[in-house]
């Protein structure tokens, strides 16, 4: 194998369904790369999801020995990882090709240890719903304190940042949280506007409940160290514009 720059991190539990679709998409990325999946103790084991993998030396599948959820997951990979970037990819999304290619030019290019893209949000089935969200192409600390803008499965990360920051406190948005201590100490991150991330919803995931995505975002600035009343002032600006966000994504982006 070429010398590793990407070391994608897949967490699977459960997701005999999807998880293929999500390591093709990785798998087919015009970079040097590894493919981590974390299986978290699933029913169907991803070794026997992947069958038609074995062999690749592209592909590790770590299983974990019980369930410990996904920041657990994510953080065994991290450990493991032995590329220069980390790309993290839920089981259930999957990227268009080009993705990681695209993120590691504008990241040379700005010199900054995290980036993300627009998405494209997609129906349970895999079909599309029609409706891109995209990025701005500057994401600072302060800009990401009025609301998550990066998705987890879009992110690429400098993996010595990465492995400085684990993800914690899965009972928020573990994710955000990380984006938020990694700017908050190595400034701007880069932004692609293009819907590189085919996101799959689903009513069931940990963030389906609007409410229950709320309190947690609500944690996320209380365990980041504010109070009370600062923690409430970001969160009116994150409320504002969530609606904002689902409400004017816009034709123009639309393929």
């Amino acid at each position: 194998m070429q010398d590793i720059l990407v070391s994608v991190i897949i967490p699977a539990y459960n997701a005999h369904r999807t998880l293929k679709q999500a390591v093709d998409s990785a798998a087919a990325q015009d970079v040097p790369l590894e493919i981590l999946v974390i299986d978290d103790a699933s029913g169907v084991p991803a070794m026997e999801t992947l069958a038609a993998y074995w062999g690749d030396p592209r592909i590790r599948i770590l299983r974990q020995e019980k369930n410990r959820g996904v920041c657990a997951a994510r953080n065994r990979g991290v450990r493991e990882a032995k590329g220069r970037y980390i790309a993290f990819l839920d089981a259930d999304d999957w990227w268009a090709e080009g993705k990681l290619a695209a993120q590691l030019a504008v990241m040379q290019k700005k010199n900054c240890v995290l980036s993300c893209t627009g998405r494209e949000l997609m129906n349970p089935d895999g079909t599309s719903r029609g409706k891109q969200i995209p990025v701005q192409r500057r994401i600072t600390y302060r800009s990401l304190l009025g609301g998550n803008c990066i998705n987890c499965s879009s992110a690429v990360i400098r993996a010595d940042v990465a492995k400085e920051f684990p993800m914690e406190h899965e009972d928020a948005h573990e994710d955000y949280i990380l984006w938020l201590k990694i700017l908050r100490k190595y400034g701007e991150a880069a932004g692609i506007p293009e819907p590189y991330l085919k996101y799959r919803l689903s009513a069931s995931g940990k963030s389906g409940s609007k409410l229950k995505s709320a309190r947690m975002t609500y944690k996320v600035y209380r365990y980041m160290g504010m109070n009370p009343l600062a923690a409430a002032r970001c969160f009116a600006a994150y409320a504002v514009n969530g609606v904002r966000k689902y409400v004017t994504a816009s034709a123009a982006h639309k393929k």
